[in-house]
């Protein structure tokens, strides 16, 4: 009986010491956004009948940054204090996103394309770079395609270009179900509209239903050198999509970060820093 009880106490402590070794994975992790640093201005724009939050950060040429699905501009503090020592750095929350409202206009990447573009107007900006991540980097390639003349150069990470791109298992891996939950913690927070996040959630998944779904010459129009960006453990965009898209689009970098997922920018902010100057600085 000793034996076996020593036996057990060894598998247990085993199976903790495996848990945690796999837990520590920094891949696995979500941190929370690190702060964000006193913006130069902020406030709301009126664009296409909302209300869009955003804020600039410091000077020089400009960089946009476009977060993901469900998420809020907060989320770049550790690119923005970077980038903004020597970029003019702009964010924004997207239409019914963080701080911004909502109408009752269907959602689409066109449309929230159009939306940035018409933000850049209202803050005088003619031409930008533009780091996206996930619908952030998929609103860069809608621009890339449409109003090229917009942009210098575009950092997408864990976008996709159509919708199949997506892994069917998404919503049960723990990290982007974790996210969600955080999300809607965040949203609950400072939307202007708090209480009806599971009403935008189901307005904005008509979007994530169909679109995007680019064909093989949309993504040869092209011309704006862009970067195509994945973490090697994304756990919502396939690599294989991710290899189509940068030998589809002309001239496209393939960029892949380590021991990162689609929460990249929060797992390793210096090494995702260092991607972005590499490519939008050189």
């Amino acid at each position: 009986m000793k034996l076996k009880s020593v036996a057990a106490a060894l598998g247990l402590l085993f199976a903790f010491a495996v848990t945690t070794a796999l837990a520590a994975e920094r891949w696995e992790q979500l941190p929370d956004p690190a702060p964000m640093p006193a913006a130069v201005k902020s406030g709301t724009a009126p664009v296409n009948g909302i209300q869009m939050y955003y804020a600039v950060y410091g000077s020089g040429p400009p960089v946009l940054l476009i977060h993901g699905g469900l998420g809020y501009s907060d989320v770049w503090g550790g690119q923005v204090a970077d980038l903004s020592k020597d970029h003019m750095v702009i964010v924004a929350d997207s239409r019914g996103h963080g701080r911004s409202t909502r109408n009752a206009s269907p959602f689409s990447y066109d449309l929230m394309s159009s939306d940035y573009l018409a933000l850049l107007d209202y803050l005088k900006v003619d031409k930008t770079a533009l780091v996206g991540w996930s619908d952030g980097g998929i609103i860069g390639i809608d621009i890339a395609i449409h109003h090229p003349e917009r942009l210098t150069k575009v950092f997408a990470q864990a976008a996709n270009t159509k919708i199949d791109g997506v892994k069917p298992d998404v919503l049960q891996n723990k990290t982007f179900a974790g996210y969600i939950e955080k999300a809607g913690g965040v949203y609950r927070k400072i939307s202007p509209t708090p209480g009806e996040y599971d009403a935008f959630v189901e307005q904005i998944s008509g979007m994530w239903a169909s679109e995007p779904n680019w064909t093989d010459d949309d993504l040869k129009k092209i011309k704006t050198p862009i970067a195509i960006v994945l973490g090697d453990h994304d756990e919502a965009i396939t690599r294989e999509h991710t290899d189509y898209m940068a030998k589809t689009i002309p001239g496209a970098k393939l960029v892949i970060l380590d021991n990162a997922s689609h929460f990249a920018m929060l797992q390793d902010p210096a090494g995702y820093n260092k991607a972005v100057r590499d490519f939008i600085d050189r």
